[in-house]
């Protein structure tokens, strides 16, 4: 495994501010971070920013503990599907929170009663305007909110109609529970901001118990108190939501110490959306083939490509943590993945675009072996038997019949070395009636074995082979990155007008016999090609392939033509 250098790792404040904190004994030193996602879609790589840092903090700090707490208080989206899906990727992430696994549910009850309190004193309110009037009373930036008619009511007629709620006398929309805290603020979040819902929604954990759910801005700030989190960290966009927590609290003492809040700048990337509302729709759209396809960003796609934790982890280090939003080049996270697979994968020839070559010195029936390395700059990794005769296949790129300038590969009447084997000569082209290419015949020089030519004679270009007889049938699936546009449609659903239409392409390749073991899951490289992860779809006798990417940036050599 290779991890990260000290030097690799970019600043983190939010370490920081957490180490200070235990430096000056706040909390006794004690240190609790949580990692709250919302079971309603699969995580994503910016999730794994956040996980990183959280369960990192945990393992960076002696004694210090993180809690996986799912905010689940929308039943309409969540399934426990997705609470699965995200435990399976924290875990594979090489993370985990031992016994300190929470839902928000677990606290509805104590919740309501921390409503019922603020509503006897005065400090809670039913609202019984419709959706359309409190959006138009909230005002705006430029203009205060409206006071609710029904803001003066008495805290008993409040708790009469809160607990009728509760009991499911009244129709969803008909009434809700808000603060009453300051319409005038400037800050939008503090005008009475709505605490509960009525929602007949089956909840994925307590069943039809309720049919009024809180506010996540209402839930999230007591679920950590509740848990004695020390350390409250969220993305920069709930930085204006803070006021609004620290009021709740501060109608609760008994919640002491609270929660800290911490806001760091959500990971952005190019040619990528990590916003899970698109998500949702490339997935319930049938523009991808699930939430774990993998051209998805989601942690569960990007496993099933072939990324590694170990890579995503050095990537999370290498773009440290910061207060300013800004994008990151998906290349920084290509590049840790080259580098760890390059470390990792052992080296094998997997011919994508199979063309037959016969060569017709090599007697028919005739087979011969030749010993290839794992790894060609560390033999003592071991290595395999490639097996040899009369009929082979190169990829079809690496031939042409009118060759380009500065083109190494085979031509007619021209020589390659066919890696850790030989060299061959194509003596002529054998095409059908439509004048398409079907077979190269050649000759091999039986004193290059190795690849070296005995008189001296310079040959330039090396190509990838594979046995026709000895290798394997294998589906492999090409997948390139599914945005073509940097900074994918900024507004709506234009999004999708930015599609790649390559993004995904199957062709029906040839690999070397050593892969007839490969399990769904194993990294390999394809020499000269790319990196390459067994599918869950592959079978015995049926290998499936997913490209995880190439050798190098292509996208940067398109982009400079």
């Amino acid at each position: 495994m290779n991890q990260p250098q000290e030097t690799d790792k970019l600043p983190n404040f939010v370490l920081d501010v957490v180490k200070a904190d235990v430096a000056a004994g706040r909390n006794g030193g004690k240190v609790m971070t949580r990692f709250p996602p919302e079971p309603n879609g699969y995580l994503h790589i910016g999730h794994a920013k956040s996980i990183c840092l959280n369960f990192g903090i945990a393992q960076d700090i002696p004694g210090a503990v993180c809690n996986l707490r799912f905010d689940d208080t929308n039943p309409s989206v969540e399934e426990d599907e997705f609470v699965r899906s995200i435990q399976e990727d924290v875990r594979w992430l090489g993370f985990d929170w031992g016994a300190r696994m929470y839902f928000a549910s677990d606290y509805f009850e104590r919740l309501y009663a921390i409503a019922e309190k603020l509503v006897r004193e005065g400090k809670a309110y039913v609202d019984s305007q419709t959706i359309e009037e409190m959006r138009a009373g909230r005002g705006s930036f430029h203009q205060p909110g409206r006071v609710s008619p029904y803001r003066d009511r008495t805290p008993d007629e409040n708790l009469e109609l809160l607990r009728r709620m509760r009991a499911g006398e009244f129709p969803d929309g008909a009434h809700v529970l808000r603060a009453k805290i300051d319409m005038q603020a400037s800050n939008q979040n503090l005008r009475d901001p709505v605490m509960y819902r009525i929602k007949r929604e089956h909840h994925h954990r307590t069943g039809d118990a309720w049919c009024i759910y809180p506010m996540y801005d209402f839930a999230h700030g007591y679920s950590d108190a509740i848990e004695g989190v020390t350390h409250s960290i969220c993305t920069l966009e709930f930085e204006n939501h803070r006021p609004l927590y620290d009021w709740f609290l501060d109608q609760t003492p008994e919640f002491d110490p609270r929660p800290r809040q911490t806001e760091f700048a959500r990971l952005n990337l190019t040619y990528m959306t990590l916003s899970k509302r698109r998500l949702k729709l490339l997935v319930e759209g049938g523009h991808v083939k699930g939430w774990d396809d993998p051209r998805m960003p989601t942690i569960a796609g990007l496993r099933r490509r072939g990324y590694t934790p170990e890579a995503i982890r050095a990537f999370a280090d290498r773009i440290g943590v910061s207060k300013r939003n800004s994008f990151v080049d998906v290349t920084l996270l290509e590049h840790a993945v080259r580098e760890d697979l390059n470390a990792r994968c052992r080296r094998v020839m997997g011919v994508l675009r199979p063309l037959r070559v016969v060569l017709e010195n090599v007697p028919e029936g005739q087979e011969d072996a030749f010993d290839a390395p794992w790894f060609a700059d560390d033999p003592s990794r071991g290595g395999r038997s490639l097996p040899f005769g009369r009929a082979l296949f190169i990829d079809r790129e690496d031939f042409a019949e009118v060759p380009p300038k500065g083109w190494f590969r085979l031509t007619p009447g021209g020589e390659v070395r066919l890696r850790n084997a030989c060299i061959i000569k194509c003596e002529r082209v054998v095409k059908d009636e439509r004048g398409e290419i079907v077979e190269l015949r050649c000759s091999w020089d039986p004193d290059s074995r190795g690849g070296n030519a005995k008189d001296g004679r310079k040959i330039k270009g090396t190509l990838h082979w594979v046995s026709e007889k000895h290798s394997l049938p294998a589906e492999v699936r090409l997948y390139d990155r599914l945005f073509r546009a940097e900074n994918p449609g900024e507004e709506g659903d234009e999004f999708l007008g930015d599609l790649n239409p390559a993004s995904f392409e199957v062709v029906q390749a040839r690999v070397e016999p050593s892969l007839a073991g490969a399990a769904p899951g194993d990294r390999v490289q394809f020499e000269r090609v790319g990196y390459f992860c067994v599918d869950p779809d592959s079978k015995p006798g049926a290998l499936v392939f997913n490209r995880t990417i190439g050798l190098k940036d292509s996208w940067a050599k398109q982009q400079g033509k």
